[in-house]
């Protein structure tokens, strides 16, 4: 784990209110819609790469999935949802963790990961975070990742990112995984500025 990288996350998330911060969603529209596009039952195990106290396990919890991971870096922000959800968190398996030293516990049937990938820059990194995926998720299980695109933005919270596009991004999964489906989208930030992001959907080989 990159301790310079954890700090950074574990500040950002002690010092900022959710609304503070560009990523910030009240709902995760376009992931719940990849989501609902598979029709998962509601034992499949589940997992949010960099997830932190985004609200996509609420929407999870919601609807009844009973098999719930999220995967951040930063203890803080994990704390943050755990205190949103309140006793609802208890059924969530939450894991503190930067991506590329996750040992996963089990195969997963859905991984998303909305806005952690992009921040892997180095081929290394890249290549430890495929590997992992590729391993980690069932025969037939799904992947939908979002990054920035083309045309969003070069950094965020002041860090190097790495932008995609479909072609990009398809070529990092190709050898594992068949592409399904990819969009663009605009994300409004809270500081009303625009992120170009590209969302895909894989099903692993």
């Amino acid at each position: 784990m990159t301790t310079n990288t954890k700090e950074h996350w574990e500040n950002v998330f002690a010092s900022k209110q959710e609304n503070e911060v560009s990523w910030f969603q009240p709902y995760p529209k376009t992931s719940v819609e990849f989501l609902e596009l598979f029709n998962l039952p509601l034992g499949a195990n589940i997992i949010d790469i960099g997830g932190g106290d985004s609200y996509l396990v609420d929407v999870l919890i919601e609807k009844g999935y009973q098999n719930i991971y999220v995967l951040d870096i930063s203890a803080n922000a994990l704390q943050r949802a755990k205190v949103r959800l309140g006793s609802k968190a208890d059924a969530v398996h939450w894991i503190v963790s930067d991506i590329v030293d996750f040992v996963p516990p089990v195969t997963f049937d859905f991984w998303h990961d909305r806005a952690a990938f992009h921040f892997l820059t180095t081929e290394d990194r890249i290549n430890k975070y495929v590997s992992i995926a590729e391993n980690a998720i069932h025969r037939n299980g799904y992947l939908v990742l979002g990054t920035f695109s083309e045309t969003g933005p070069t950094k965020c919270s002041g860090l190097e990112i790495k932008q995609y596009s479909q072609a990009s991004m398809s070529s990092r999964f190709e050898k594992n995984f068949e592409r399904i489906k990819c969009i663009e989208e605009v994300h409004q930030t809270p500081f009303n500025t625009s992120q170009n992001f590209l969302f895909c959907s894989f099903k692993r080989n």
